[in-house]
């Protein structure tokens, strides 16, 4: 009778296991939805906005709003999160699934009662919750990206995990890289019957796109793409440079010299910078890999490569030197523009040509700011008029993406910060001031311990150990997290990236799991 029941018992540990299996495919399966096919998603949405300021100015007022680029993106992003959600629990209650036992999990936890507990007490309480119409980036879509970060990082994967994540980001490649060389040569692909019939599927009869959208690539503008392609092609370069297959290694390095090159041509500088600030880490590990010498020759092929692609798109357009090389070099090369001679003429009381006017001696002009733009392409200044805001409520903020509904706008010392003191600014332009702003000190130092627990984590094992897999999700987290000093958070970059760096800890936890297994 006890030989009946231990194979009962056996036989339902082996079935659960087998469903685990089951399950953790098809939530890998969504995981690969969220990474490939949700930054793809450009669809035209009409939406009614409820503004908490009652103004004349358009951008800040009420009523009915459009948006193509991230509404689907963040409904998608929803749905994929309640299905993974609902399975990982399943697994969980019936299939005797796990939660790997770590202090990340405290992290995560925290953060997500942070932003739980600043939309609450937000003075914008919807605002905070959805996010901006345009832009989606409220409460909802960072507990999505908590939640998918933290189901990916509690299941397991299969050899070839680089590989999918990899070639399920080729058609997000190649497909921007399309429609930015069609905008970059004044071919705007919004202007074509057929995409604009594609975007605008879902809108009502009586709406339409207006004649002065443009569409860049598949994220919302110039500097998301710049740095979403930073990580694109750091992700492709690592993986090229420690990839044993030859043809997989030489694929992966064409891919992303795609990417570089929209970089260059999202004509914004955080992409570059992000470039840059990363290579050295890619050589350093290039002398210890195991095939150095192929690394080296895939490297060496990638930066010989790049400089026609440069100078090809620098001869089009002389800004992709401005805001890459001319970053370090002012002079370019490829600028021909002469300025004019500045003369200013003017005809005096008696008819003749002067040079030089008189005002009445009782009128004083007032003393207004010199135009110029601050650090940062303004950025400088929006921070600091940021903090000034934060000191009024500092622990919880105001809540996230509620940015351009509280910021100071038409102050004339814009003019000095922003050249123009009639901008409206409508985001804080860094994921990090964004967390700061709209969650407060609280949650802002949540999100840096999480964030540095998954960096500390994952490079203790790429330094211990040679994880390929580990060292190149590793280098797209590192580079996400760069770019986005310089860059705001959106469903269509940070659900991609939050998943990536989940998968890289389910990786490196895996490799930890083995290791002590060893030892015992």
């Amino acid at each position: 009778m006890s030989k009946f029941y231990e194979k009962v018992a056996y036989h339902d540990v082996e079935e659960d296991i087998q469903s685990q299996k089951s399950v953790d495919k098809w939530i890998f399966l969504l995981l690969l939805l969220t990474i490939g096919f949700v930054p793809l998603i450009v669809m035209a949405s009409v939406v009614e906005v409820q503004s908490p300021l009652v103004t004349n100015v358009s951008a800040l007022a009420g009523g009915t709003k459009g948006d193509i680029f991230t509404h689907y993106k963040a409904l998608v992003m929803v749905v994929i999160t309640t299905l993974a959600g609902i399975m990982f629990m399943t697994k969980i209650i019936f299939m005797n699934g796990g939660i790997r036992k770590t202090k990340i999990n405290y992290a995560v936890g925290a953060f997500a009662v942070a932003i739980v507990l600043s939309t609450i007490f937000s003075p914008n309480i919807s605002i905070a919750l959805h996010g901006q119409y345009n832009r989606s980036d409220g409460a909802i879509s960072w507990l999505c990206y908590l939640a998918l970060f933290f189901i990916s990082m509690n299941i397991n994967y299969p050899k070839k995990v680089l590989n999918y994540i990899l070639y399920s980001l080729y058609p997000f490649v190649i497909i921007n890289l399309y429609i930015i060389i069609m905008n970059f040569y004044d071919k705007d692909l919004l202007q074509k019957t057929g995409v604009k019939k594609i975007v605008t599927l879902l809108l009502p009869a009586d709406a339409h796109i207006g004649e002065d959208s443009i569409l860049v690539g598949t994220l919302n503008q110039w500097n998301y793409m710049s740095g979403m392609f930073a990580i694109m092609t750091m992700l492709f370069l690592a993986a090229a440079l420690f990839e044993k297959n030859i043809v997989r290694s030489i694929i992966h390095m064409l891919i992303a010299l795609l990417s570089l090159s929209i970089v260059f041509m999202s004509l914004s500088s955080s992409g570059f910078i992000t470039i840059v600030l990363l290579l050295p880490f890619l050589i350093f590990y290039v002398f210890k890999s195991k095939i150095k010498k192929r690394s080296v020759l895939i490297l060496s092929m990638f930066l010989i490569f790049s400089v026609p692609i440069f100078h090809t798109l620098a001869t089009q357009v002389p800004k992709v030197w401005y805001e890459t090389i001319g970053l370090i070099f002012k002079y370019n090369p490829y600028d021909i523009y002469i300025e004019p001679e500045e003369t200013s003429y003017k005809f005096n009381s008696e008819g003749i040509l002067s040079t030089k006017v008189y005002a009445a001696e009782k009128f004083e002009l007032p003393v207004l700011p010199e135009r110029a733009t601050s650090a940062g392409s303004g950025r400088v200044y929006i921070w600091s008029k940021g903090f000034e805001l934060l000191k009024e409520r500092p622990l919880l903020g105001y809540g996230l993406d509620t940015f351009m509904y509280n910021f100071p706008h038409y102050e004339i010392d814009a003019r000095a910060g922003l050249y123009d003191e009639d901008i409206i600014t409508d985001k804080p332009h860094s994921m990090y001031f964004s967390l700061l702003y709209g969650t407060g000190i609280i949650g802002f130092l949540c999100a840096t311990l999480l964030i540095a627990m998954s960096l500390i984590s994952s490079l203790k094992v790429v330094i211990k150990q040679n994880q390929t897999v580990i060292w190149v999700l590793g280098i797209a987290w590192g580079a996400y997290l760069i770019q986005a000093f310089f860059n705001d958070s959106l469903p269509g970059t940070s659900a991609v990236m939050w998943v990536i760096a989940g998968i890289m800890l389910a990786e490196t936890y895996k490799n930890k799991e083995q290791l002590n297994g060893r030892d015992d």
